[in-house]
């Protein structure tokens, strides 16, 4: 039996782990300019404008800017619509625990559904039921955060990397 070795194209991984030390630099940044405008908006207003999930929407944004789960539709989709699960989850389910379940399931279904996958987003329904989250949540911190990442994200990439961001799917 003779052994050959045959050429392998690059994972997904290693290719993340060759990506070059000023994207890497830029990237991070990006999302700390994004964190410190949400977080210290909220901080001057007292208004709540910061959940854990946008820290990974910052990595897909500025890490990752022209995949498909990062645009603009997929991140400020998948938080609404998973919001919009989670909250429904805790307003009919009486246990946390089977209404954190039920919306992480429907807001994955909800996303695919509507083609605004955004896996930070998944994390929403179970930020709804430990903050005990009432309606109020879809308007701060959902949809002025993750309009806020997307602007954010469009103008940095326009002015500091020169990425290519809110890339639209060829029809």
């Amino acid at each position: 039996m003779t052994e050959t070795t045959e050429y392998a194209a690059p994972s997904r991984l290693e290719a993340l782990r060759a990506l070059p030390w000023r994207n890497a630099i830029l990237a991070g940044i990006g999302a700390t300019i994004t964190i410190a405008i949400l977080a210290g908006a909220a901080d001057l207003t007292a208004l709540p404008l910061i959940i854990a999930p946008f820290g990974a929407s910052c990595a897909l944004v500025f890490g990752a800017p022209a995949s498909p789960l990062a645009q603009p539709r997929n991140v400020i989709g998948g938080h609404l619509v998973t919001a919009t699960l989670g909250l429904l989850a805790f307003t009919l389910i009486a246990s946390p625990v089977a209404a954190m379940a039920v919306g992480v399931g429907l807001g994955i279904a909800g996303m695919l559904l509507t083609g605004t996958l955004h896996p930070p987003a998944g994390a929403n329904p179970i930020v709804v039921v430990l903050a005990a989250a009432s309606w109020q949540f879809l308007l701060m911190p959902v949809a002025v955060g993750a309009v806020s990442i997307v602007l954010i994200g469009y103008i940095y990439h326009r002015i500091v990397t020169g990425h290519a961001y809110n890339v639209l799917p060829k029809r």
